[in-house]
């Protein structure tokens, strides 16, 4: 018989890099998971992707044991890491703070097909293309 899910529970964490301090320490104290065990756990199967901000669900079940499955950087992230730049504009729309060829857009999309919710390259393109444009960077062509 299936285990009773009781939460779902979203985070963004660095690869490699959670420690127990808020916010996993906190979120997942207040379900009663072995907040060491998940930190172990997702440390060691994202060791290999240091650098990038790994979104991870993790689903907690009523005996407080938990699963978690982890998904690929943020579109924003892997924009941010193509185009080498720390952050987005500060005032999105006044400032253009780098381009994208459309090289770079189907290469982002293609990296980030199987998270997004579309199997059409085209509608993932606009979807790259619409993270770029709301961080303050511009489309070639």
């Amino acid at each position: 018989m299936a285990k009773k899910i009781i939460s779902k529970i979203k985070l963004n964490l660095p690869a490699g890099e959670a420690t127990p301090a808020p916010p996993v320490g906190p979120v997942l104290g207040q379900h009663g998971i072995p907040i060491m065990d998940f930190v172990k756990e997702y440390n060691a199967r994202t060791a290999d992707k240091k650098g990038n901000v790994i979104p991870v669900v993790i689903t907690v079940y009523e005996d407080h044991s938990f699963d978690f499955v982890t998904k690929l950087s943020p579109v924003s992230d892997l924009i941010k890491k193509e185009l080498g730049l720390k952050k987005g504009a500060s005032e999105t729309g006044r400032e253009i703070i780098g381009t994208l060829s459309n090289i770079q857009i189907e290469k982002i999309a293609k990296d980030k097909m199987i998270d997004l919710n579309t199997t059409d390259l085209g509608a993932a393109k606009k979807i790259v293309a619409g993270v770029a444009k709301s961080m303050g960077v511009g489309i070639d062509g």
